[in-house]
Parts: structure tokens; C-alpha cells; sequence
């Protein structure tokens, strides 16, 4: 097992510049009853730490800096994106920080506090109707469309914007390897825009080509099928998932050597949530706890030994009128019932 060298005094943070200089860095986490169940060191780096509570803080800032480089954001500009939420948060956050207005759109299905939430910080939202990336009406395509029509606006575009999978390239990818004392031997991560995988298989493949990339789908989403069969048309089922589920290779995927894909049931995830957060005191989101499941499963099809790492995508504190109300849960059949482990089982 990777051990906490007890001689080695904590540093005591570290000072920065601003802002912006807080991202990246996060502790990665022992997740400890999952490791020993399972014969395996399995690990989550905590991206819930960002300071803008999310992952979603890297591509954020890779894609203003990479923007602000090629002249396609300009001074006093307005960044304009379509985002489940964490990415709008990152942005905004980013641009409040460095001179930039954001404009947000924004599905209306996803959760009232981060819709609340990137108004309070700012940004300007407008809310649209859920509707599949093949309409028109999809709330990327809207967006792309307001970023034309905006003065001085630049669409960050997140999902074909390789400046997303460059930033985890350059950051999380070398953190991890580093992290793990460059004996990881499998990654795992569910797949929104795709930049957070790609981006982390496309560095940790340098290091180790046999380290094994593996993308946590939920179901209703179809990159399970890409990965498996070569195509993307099986997407049967659904989930209460946000902020990940893709029904198409977005750009960020292009090229990308993976090697497994498993898909999670929202139950089961559901039951890891809970035990996450009374066994191991991390409140997250049902994104980290589908991560979390894939890596189990992972652990459980490759044997002992593995030292296995995965996203804790963001906090719990997004979803406490969904995943955290128990009148929710009753109403979608997702209350959770297990006592210990025994929904391991399921996966």
C-alpha cells in the first residue's frame, strides 16, 4: 500500500496569485473499506476541492487561457457556453477573475442550486428545454449560435475544444502519476465532454502504456457502446446523472486509446453515494459515485494488487434537493437500503 510518510511535515498550503492559481493540486484520497474489500488500492482524487467545487475548474481555465492566446477572447469579451452547470461555474469563476462577463445556457433539467448558483456569481443564464445534440434546439447548438450573435464573444465549446483535454494533460494526469509514485495500473472516469479522461489516458499512456484506461458510463449514454462494439448506437435506458452521459465522440475523444468500458445503474450508484458518504466521509455527487463504482468493478475483474484511481468529480452540496432528499429518492425507486457492501455485488 501507498504510505503517508509520517517524517515528511504537511506544507501548510501554498500562496498564489489569485484565483486562478488555486485550481489544480487536489489531494488524492485512500478510499479505504473499497481498497480493502477488494484486495486493491483504489483511490479518488478529490476535484470537489477545486475552488470552484468541481473538476470542471481545469478545463475551465485551460480553455480562457488557451482562448486568451489565440486572440479568440479579447479584453472585456463574454465567454459564452452551454454547460450542465460545473463547467459555468468554472467559467465564471474564471472570467469574474481575469475581466470577462459569461453567458450560460443551460438545460432546464438540471438541479435549482446550480442554476441559483452561477446566477449568484454573476454569469448570465438563460435556461432551455432538454432536447438530444442531434436538434437544433440542443442547448450546445443555442449556445454556439448566441456566441456568434454576442459582441466580442467567444463560445468555449467545451466538448470539441481539445484546450479542455490538454488542461488534465498538462495537470491531472502528471498529479496522479505522481500521486500513485508512478504505480498506477488502471484509471477511470465517466465521460461529459470526454476532456477529463482523454486528457488524463492520453498522459498516464506515455508514462505506462499498460496502465488501463476505463470510462464509466450511466446508462442512457453511449459511450459504453463506442468503446465495446465501435459505434455509438446503443444508449438504452436512462439515468438521474448530471453532467455526464455523452451520446457522441466529442472531439476531446478523438484518438484515445481505451481500454474497458462499464456501465453503472443508478441504484447501485446510488448505494455508493451513501456509503461514500458514511464510511468515508465524502459528500459527493452521483458523477464521483459512478466513477467510484467502475473502479470497484475494476478492482473486482482484475484481481488484487491493483492500484486503481479515480475522479471525485464535485461536492454533494449541488444535489441536496435531489440525491440528498429522501422524498427524491422514494419518488425515482432510488432509496438506498444496503447495511454494509453487499450492493458490490450488483455491480
Amino acid at each position: 500500500m501507498l504510505k503517508f510518510d509520517s517524517s515528511r511535515p504537511a506544507p501548510f498550503g501554498f500562496v498564489t496569485e489569485g484565483f486562478c492559481e488555486t485550481i489544480g493540486r487536489t489531494p488524492l484520497l485512500r478510499l479505504g473499506k473499497l481498497s480493502e474489500a477488494t484486495g486493491c488500492e483504489i483511490w479518488g482524487k478529490a476535484e470537489f476541492l477545486n475552488p470552484g467545487g468541481s473538476v470542471k475548474d481545469r478545463a475551465a481555465l485551460g480553455i480562457v487561457l488557451d482562448a486568451e492566446a489565440s486572440g479568440a477572447l479579447e479584453p472585456g469579451g463574454t465567454i459564452v457556453e452551454g454547460t450542465a452547470g460545473n463547467t459555468g461555474i468554472g467559467l465564471a469563476l474564471v472570467g469574474n477573475a481575469r475581466g470577462y462577463r459569461t453567458l450560460i445556457i443551460i438545460p432546464e433539467t438540471q438541479s435549482q442550486e446550480k442554476i441559483e448558483g452561477l446566477r449568484a456569481m454573476g454569469a448570465e443564464v438563460r435556461t432551455v428545454p432538454e432536447k438530444p445534440y442531434k436538434d437544433p434546439d440542443n442547448y450546445i447548438r443555442i449556445s454556439g449560435r448566441v456566441a456568434a450573435q454576442t459582441s466580442k464573444g467567444f463560445w468555449a465549446n467545451q466538448f470539441d475544444n481539445v484546450a479542455n483535454r490538454l488542461a488534465h494533460y498538462q495537470s491531472t494526469g502528471p498529479e496522479i502519476w505522481e500521486q500513485t509514485k508512478n504505480r498506477l495500473t488502471g484509471f477511470v472516469a465517466s465521460v461529459g465532454t470526454g476532456g477529463t479522461l482523454a486528457g488524463i489516458a492520453l498522459f498516464l499512456k506515455e508514462q505506462n502504456p499498460n496502465v488501463q484506461i476505463v470510462a464509466a458510463d450511466p446508462y442512457g449514454a453511449a459511450i459504453w457502446s463506442w468503446v465495446k462494439f465501435g459505434h455509438t448506437e446503443i444508449n438504452d435506458g436512462d439515468s438521474v446523472a448530471e453532467g455526464i452521459g455523452q451520446s457522441r465522440v466529442t472531439k476531446n475523444l478523438d484518438g484515445v486509446k481505451i481500454d474497458q468500458a462499464y456501465r453503472i445503474k443508478d441504484d447501485v450508484a446510488v448505494e455508493m453515494l451513501y456509503h461514500l458518504l458514511h464510511a468515508e466521509g465524502l459528500f459527493l455527487s452521483l458523477s464521483s459515485a459512478i466513477n467510484v463504482c467502475a473502479a470497484v468493478k475494476l478492482a473486482k475483474e482484475g484481481g488484487s494488487g491493483q492500484v486503481i484511481a479515480t475522479i471525485l468529480c464535485d461536492a454533494g452540496s449541488r444535489y441536496v434537493s435531489r440525491l440528498y432528499n429522501p422524498g427524491w429518492l422514494a419518488q425515482k425507486g432510488l432509496t438506498p437500503k444496503a447495511k454494509g457492501l453487499e450492493f458490490l455485488d450488483r455491480l
